[in-house]
């Protein structure tokens, strides 16, 4: 999903959102009461890693690149330093490695205002590394949009199979239909 394509309802999108708003909320809490006792070169550093590694690389090839189309290694590697799973990981490292601090707390600073204020989640292979409209979503997400009576019906979707064969169309049945 991206901030132009979230594949939810604009309402489940914003609620998913507001979740990562919550963390961010009570991560920024926990970094002003605990202001003091944060070293700020470790966790500047725990910030950065996360897009000196995952982002910039992949936004520079994309930027590069004449048909915007880039190798998936991009893609896995945004996922890879965007996952929470993989900031847990780095997190329980540094902690055995160096120790528990509250440094840790810009791991989910970054990840909970990338999430909740951006609305920048996972990159899944099939869409644009950079965030931007899909013709083909908006016209599933019109298809989806309740209408009132009368209202016009869209046009069907013209789908290409993933294997790259034959294209399907698929109509939504309405109540007009039948």
């Amino acid at each position: 999903m991206d901030a132009a394509n979230p594949f939810e309802t604009r309402t489940t999108f914003r609620l998913h959102r507001a979740e990562y708003l919550a963390g961010l909320a009570v991560t920024i809490v926990l970094i002003v009461l605990h202001f003091d006792e944060i070293r700020w070169l470790p966790a500047l550093l725990l910030f950065a890693y996360i897009d000196v590694i995952g982002y910039l690389p992949g936004a520079l090839a994309y930027r590069r690149s004449s048909d915007r189309r880039i190798p998936k290694a991009y893609y896995v590697l945004y996922n890879a330093m965007h996952s929470l799973l993989t900031a847990g990981a780095v997190a329980a490292l540094w902690c055995w490695l160096v120790r528990p601090e509250w440094a840790l707390l810009a791991l989910p600073l970054h990840l909970c205002g990338d999430r909740g204020l951006f609305g920048n989640f996972l990159k899944p292979f099939a869409l644009h590394f950079e965030p931007e409209p899909e013709p083909l979503y908006r016209r599933l997400a019109d298809a989806l949009r309740p209408r009132g009576a009368g209202a016009r019906v869209p046009a069907p979707l013209a789908v290409r199979a993933p294997s790259g064969g034959p294209v399907r169309t698929h109509h939504r049945r309405t109540p007009h239909d039948d």
